[in-house]
């Protein structure tokens, strides 16, 4: 065994200096493997299991290596929980002090320029003049003594606040080296702090742009970067088709257009010239939306009106007329430039997106209230993202709990083009066949059938009364969550015993909080709460999953993905919506059993688990869990073992 992996041995540094930590031969494995692709600047890909302990594994050989290392994450959560306690509790335990930064997006700090411009409006767009000047007040207030600049910093004002998109920059509004604040400037701050650090930790999206974009002034990360290491990494192709796929919305026209007016009446260079152009992008605009009329909420490029394609046409004039006239108007005035930038940035943009080849993606229109976004997904993003990679001559090293099919990890590194990575998949330290139960109940309907979400509520029912609440119901479709919560609504027994939290009546992070505090409570969520969520002990005994989640056929980076395996003679099922389908079902799987002491039972209600020959890839990719198909058996372990926990319902 290596020197690292006996740091995280029974008789290690971190034994009696980390409060809760404990020996697990997991975690050792991991990070040996960890200490020899740092060493060797290769390509790792490690599935570990719930309870393995990874986030150690990789931190503890990356703090020891002596190597600048970033970290990228999927969420929020995690990155925060990585630099404000992981990182400097190991690093302090280790007796190895190292430099750690904390990397945002654009949007996460305050813009001083925006912010000084904006205290001189008399109120926010779209906001009561009360409720917009006591908000932005408040930030003011916070903008004098804050060091980072980072919003999150003001937890009194949410983060979807109509205020931070206003005092926070965009890269379209951005002046970048020209900002009169570009000296004082947060983001500018964080991005040279990062630069200067041992240890980096962003999200995917940001390590992505870092990879693909240059942003003058602004420098980069990754060419000092001996090695990247990228936790949650399922989450990375998806985030990758992103990324390098297309979205343009008829937002940032109107936005341009509103925005250019006040920077010309501040220079004193309006005329009837520039009012004549901005009229006709409003316009051409609002001709665009009336061509889609009212009817689906996407459109594929096919389906879509010539009037709509015109319109475009059209529009893309309209901006170039405003763009020849803030170029003639010659000025040196920082704001104008920038508007010059975002209008040449939206010709070409538009023009890309009209000029596109039927054999490169996919293109759409999504049609929302009084705007619409021009869509394109690639067929693949594999090539490029590889190619990235091989740029860079550092380690990369992808873990996360579901990046396997059984013991295969074909279907994840080909979709990052890392084909040629090792791989190790290390099985969760948890005893699955004490803790968990997975039920699997007879005599269910076909998941299209009308009735089966009535029927998977009618099996749910016995086991939440047995915990007393204590579930989560988790669905692969707003619709059914819909209908759900509609049912259980309208049981007058239900709604008198349990308090039921519906995700999108509140943000995510009060429902959970709700949940946690109040025992009988059952929560119902889709596709966010799939994964990310963690509920210790016996706070979630009950996962109902309502059936297996293949993801919708009709969105849109789906659909290039499959066209694109099929223009290639492959199986667009067994290459990429089985496998796909099966690391979300381990996600979902995975919300149960986080600790040691966890125990409860997962009734998963499709009964194509046991039906379909590919029901078994399903069942062998899932934790060793006892099976039973009787839900009053799974209702009498959870009163059994709440009763041992001096737990009652």
């Amino acid at each position: 065994m290596s020197q690292i992996a006996e740091l995280l041995g029974p008789d290690g540094p971190l034994v009696g200096v980390i409060p809760a930590f404990e020996h697990r031969p997991e975690q050792q494995t991991m990070a040996a493997w960890v200490d020899e692709a740092l060493a060797e600047r290769s390509t790792l890909a490690v599935e570990a299991g719930t309870g393995t302990g990874k986030t150690y594994a990789y931190l503890v050989p990356a703090l020891l290596s002596g190597l600048r290392v970033v970290v990228s994450t999927a969420t929020r959560t995690l990155q925060d929980q990585l630099y404000h306690r992981d990182l400097p509790m190991l690093a302090a335990a280790l007796g190895r002090p190292v430099k750690v930064t904390l990397l945002k997006g654009r949007s996460n700090y305050l813009c001083k320029h925006r912010l000084a411009g904006l205290a001189q409006t008399p109120e926010l767009p779209g906001l009561a003049a009360a409720p917009a000047r006591a908000a932005l007040g408040r930030v003011l207030e916070w903008a004098r003594v804050t060091r980072m600049g980072d919003v999150s910093e003001v937890d009194d004002l949410p983060d979807d606040h109509p205020v931070w998109p206003a005092v926070t920059s965009t890269r379209e509004n951005c002046l970048g080296i020209e900002c009169p604040e570009i000296g004082r400037c947060h983001l500018v701050k964080a991005r040279r702090e990062a630069q200067s650090a041992d240890v980096v930790v962003v999200n995917h999206h940001l390590l992505l742009a870092d990879m693909a974009i240059r942003e003058e002034g602004f420098g980069e990360l990754l060419p000092g970067a001996d090695a990247v290491i990228l936790d949650e990494a399922h989450q990375v192709p998806e985030t990758a088709a992103q990324f390098f796929g297309q979205q343009l919305s008829s937002r940032r026209v109107i936005g341009l257009a509103r925005d250019v007016l006040p920077e010309l009446m501040r220079t004193g260079l309006v005329d009837p010239l520039f009012r004549e152009a901005l009229a006709a992008m409003e316009a051409e605009v609002a001709a665009a939306l009336k061509s889609l009329g009212r009817g689906e909420d996407r459109t594929d490029w096919a389906a879509l009106p010539d009037a709509f394609i015109e319109g475009l046409r059209q529009l893309v004039l309209a901006i170039e007329r405003l763009a020849q006239l803030l170029e003639s108007a010659a000025s040196d005035d920082p704001g104008l430039r920038a508007c010059l930038r975002r209008g040449t940035s939206l010709v070409e943009e538009m023009g890309q997106w009209l000029a596109r080849s039927e054999e490169e993606g996919l293109r759409w229109v999504d049609l929302a209230g009084r705007s619409f976004t021009l869509g394109f997904s690639p067929f693949e993003v594999a090539d490029r993202l590889g190619g990235l990679m091989r740029e860079r001559p550092c380690s990369w090293i992808f873990t996360s709990a579901t990046l396997a099919v059984g013991d295969d990890f074909s279907h994840f590194l080909k979709r990052i083009g890392a084909s040629d990575a090792r791989t190790l998949r290390l099985d969760s330290p948890f005893d699955f066949g004490r803790q968990c139960l997975l039920c699997l109940p007879d005599g269910l309907p076909e998941p299209a059938d009308p009735e089966h979400t009535t029927a998977v509520l009618t099996l749910a029912l016995p086991l939440i009364e047995a915990a007393g609440g204590r579930a989560f119901l988790l669905f692969t479709s707003h619709r059914a969550l819909r209908e759900a919560a509609r049912l259980l609504r309208a049981r007058a027994d239900f709604a008198g015993d349990y308090e039921l939290l519906v995700q999108g009546e509140a943000p995510r992070d009060v429902l959970l909080r709700r949940f946690r505090e109040h025992p009988a409570s059952v929560l119902l969520g889709s596709a966010s709460f799939w994964e990310g969520v963690d509920v210790r002990g016996t706070g979630l005994v009950v996962v109902v999953i309502d059936k297996l989640p293949f993801a919708a056929p009709d969105d849109p980076l789906l659909k290039a993905r499959l066209e694109g395996i099929a223009r290639e003679g492959g199986n667009p099922f067994m290459q990429h919506q089985l496998p796909q389908a099966v690391l979300a079902l381990k996600q979902g799987f995975g919300r149960l059993i986080r600790d040691r002491e966890d125990f409860g039972v997962v009734l998963i209600g499709d009964r194509r688990l046991r039906t379909r020959a590919y029901g078994r890839t399903f069942l062998e990719s899932l934790p060793p869990a006892r099976r039973v198909t009787d839900v009053e058996q799974a209702a009498s372990f959870l009163r059994a073992r709440l009763s041992e926990a001096g737990v009652g319902p």
